[in-house]
């Protein structure tokens, strides 16, 4: 195995492994959606909203 080849693959697993980690955390955030976990109910509303709900 020449040194181009093991490029080739460590640079596969760094691009697998990071599209692994974006859809595991975009799957998470989809299913905590307002699922009554005591948080906002929307994942555009960060914890600056809290004070304006009333």
């Amino acid at each position: 195995m020449s040194q181009s080849d093991l490029l080739f693959l460590v640079m596969i697993l760094i691009v697998l492994s990071s599209l692994t980690i974006f859809i595991v955390q975009f799957v998470r955030s989809r299913r905590r959606d307002g699922h009554g976990d005591g948080r906002s109910g929307n994942w555009w509303e960060g914890p600056w909203d809290d004070d304006r709900k009333g």
